[in-house]
């Protein structure tokens, strides 16, 4: 556990100016939790008890709960939106009707009593008091016995219980593999509390925000069941089940196995148990030990045996490209409804293509830090998280999985081309939850997030957004970062000025799209007026290739930018005078007679997200007996 107590110690080390103008702080919570599980009809029972520190400058007078299993019952927010969104999630319904008349319907309106479920807190005090609470959907409101003032301390105790609903959506019994139990968002977890105040998001769709801390957790369930999860299991050599000491057996005790967990420096605690899991570990180059549990299904067994050295080599590309996995294990687990990532381990669902399995992988397990360890606030900035970890896992696809392509971007440049066009965009500002459409936050947080990262490296150069991405990390770990934080960080690495990248980019649907009005020959001189067509303002790279094969360069930087971006090794570059964005033309002078251009076009990599490149080429030979494109 070296790892994470050097990750504890730089956190706890300095305050950083951020967010808010003032000294960054967050709150801290630990959890000692024991758990009973009753396999037979999927009901536990438990103690919780919650240590809060408040770090704020503010005095709380009443905190929330997340209740996220009532979700699963026919009267909650989450059934009704999704009764009412145009394109529900399908793996949410079922169709009641015939393929010809579809008639799609809610599989949550049709859970019975048994199928549905819960989460009931049975009691509750604060430092030994009783507290007056109110169950409201999936958020418990509560009101404290005595304010906790900045700086104190308080300590929670409850006992609750909980039902285990079908699996619908991530968590759930008896999934569509098989998996007896995905133990995600199990328990009565806190909500947190910033800068910007409470964030008791009701359980409606989306992800999830949370507060740092420990948790030690004691799970007892019957002796046949196999558990991943979250955390170091303490007693190994009791429980056995793979976990104990290569060259020993543990001999059963009982009927039930108590396993105990450790969780150190974590937002979430998750957990799945079948009795027909397979537990094969392999110790990455790093040291981190990896866990593999998956259904014993002759069907699967070799994909996810070749799966395991694709998930070492993801670990080590994470691990360079943003920066060290501070845990000292992670696992990935057969579970859920696709795939979801969780503090130290993800749930996927194990029936797959072994492309779509590593895909899969590489992407949750790049939550592993574009959540798990730069845990965004996902309902309000839901792009940071899918769209980075998007960016970054396309990019360790790319090489594990020897694509070789030039631009591993290119399925997200597609999606975001879609929105774009679709006349139905909302900017990236909107809460997770408020989208008019799934499809709409679907191709906003992920596709236009992953574009925000590869356009950055447009912008600002490749080397320079590696560089961002690494101070990101370092600044940032084990804290909740904003965008405003983020393109600051770009800002001290790169010297340019990007506020206007941020606001144009997420908090407008204004597009990008430059053209190719017209080209003119002077004699020995070539004048190419460009336009500005979209709202969105850029640096523009014009490639030129003249009839001899050359290549060259003509770099028009953004006036607003006050920076220029450093040219490639190698490259043949000009730098231009600047362009102001309120003017909408610009005029390019190219030093040569127009009969030995071959061709000029705006952006050749394709990495600046222009919405229309039907007007970024000019063609010498196309267009020699027309000035204009």
């Amino acid at each position: 556990m070296n790892k994470i107590f050097f990750s504890l110690l730089l956190i706890t080390t300095g305050l950083l100016q951020a967010q808010n103008n003032t000294s960054y702080w967050q709150q801290h919570v630990d959890y000692t939790m024991e758990i009973d599980m009753d396999v037979e009809n999927f009901q536990y029972s438990g103690t919780q008890e919650l240590v809060y520190t408040n770090n704020s400058p503010d005095t709380l007078n009443r905190v929330f709960y997340h209740l996220f299993f009532n979700a699963f019952q026919p009267d909650s927010e989450m059934n009704a939106r999704l009764e009412s969104v145009p394109d529900p999630d399908s793996r949410m319904t079922m169709n009641k009707g015939t393929e010809e008349n579809p008639e799609i319907v809610s599989r949550i309106t049709g859970l019975s009593a048994e199928q549905q479920g819960y989460l009931k807190v049975n009691s509750l005090t604060q430092d030994g008091k009783e507290l007056q609470y109110e169950e409201v959907g999936t958020v418990l409101e509560v009101e404290l016995a005595k304010p906790i003032l900045p700086g104190e301390k308080t300590t929670f105790n409850m006992n609750f219980e909980g039902q285990v609903p079908e699996q619908i959506r991530r968590s759930g019994r008896n999934s569509s593999e098989g998996v007896a139990l995905s133990m995600s968002q199990w328990y009565p977890k806190l909500a947190e509390y910033d800068f910007q105040g409470w964030h008791a998001d009701p359980y409606i769709a989306r992800e999830f925000h949370g507060v740092w801390g420990d948790f030690d957790v004691k799970i007892t369930i019957d002796d046949e069941y196999t558990i991943g999860s979250t955390g170091y299991l303490q007693n190994p050599q009791e429980i056995g089940h793979g976990y104990e000491k290569e060259g020993t057996k543990v001999k059963s005790k009982g009927d039930t196995h108590t396993w105990h967990f450790v969780a150190p420096k974590v937002h979430d605690f998750t957990w799945a148990a079948d009795p027909d899991y397979i537990h094969d570990k392999l110790v990455a180059e790093d040291g981190t030990v990896l866990h593999f549990l998956y259904k014993d299904n002759d069907e699967i067994k070799e994909n996810w045996k070749n799966l395991q050295p694709k998930t070492a080599e993801l670990l080590y590309f994470f691990n360079e490209h943003i920066g060290p996995y501070p845990w000292d294990q992670y696992s990935v687990v057969q579970g859920g409804d696709g795939g979801m990532e969780y503090a130290m381990l993800t749930l996927i669902t194990g029936e797959r293509s072994f492309e779509s399995l590593v895909g899969v992988t590489a992407h949750e397990m790049a939550h592993a830090w574009f959540q798990h360890l730069l845990a965004t606030n996902e309902s309000k900035h839901e792009w940071m998280d899918e769209g980075f970890t998007s960016y970054i896992s396309s990019e360790a696809e790319n090489i594990v999985l020897d694509k070789n392509a030039e631009n591993p971007h290119t399925g997200s440049y597609r999606g975001y081309g879609y929105l774009a066009s679709s006349g139905k965009e909302q900017p990236q500002t909107t809460h997770a939850d408020r989208y008019a459409m799934n499809a709409l936050y679907g191709a906003a947080a992920y596709s236009k997030g992953a574009v925000f990262l590869a356009q950055l490296g447009y912008i600002i150069g490749e080397e320079n957004l590696a560089k961002t991405l690494n101070r990101y990390y370092d600044e940032w770990k084990f804290k909740h970062p904003t965008p405003n934080d983020f393109i600051r960080i770009a800002e001290k690495v790169s010297g340019a000025e990007l506020d206007w990248y941020l606001t144009d980019w997420t908090q407008t649907t204004n597009t990008i799209d430059y053209a190719i009005n017209s080209v003119e020959g002077e004699g020995e001189n070539t004048n190419v007026v460009l336009q500005r067509k979209g709202l969105m303002p850029m640096p523009v790279d014009v490639n030129v290739t003249y009839t001899d094969g050359s290549k060259e360069t003509f770099y028009i930087p953004l006036q607003m930018m006050r920076w220029e971006k450093p040219a490639v090794e190698g490259q043949n570059r000009n730098v231009e005078k600047d362009w102001a964005w309120a003017f909408p033309g610009y005029q390019l002078e190219i030093p040569v007679a127009k009969d030995k251009i071959s061709v000029i076009e705006i952006d050749e990599s394709q990495m600046m997200a222009d919405i229309d490149r039907s007007n970024n080429k000019w063609n010498g030979s196309e267009n020699s007996s027309d000035s204009s494109n």
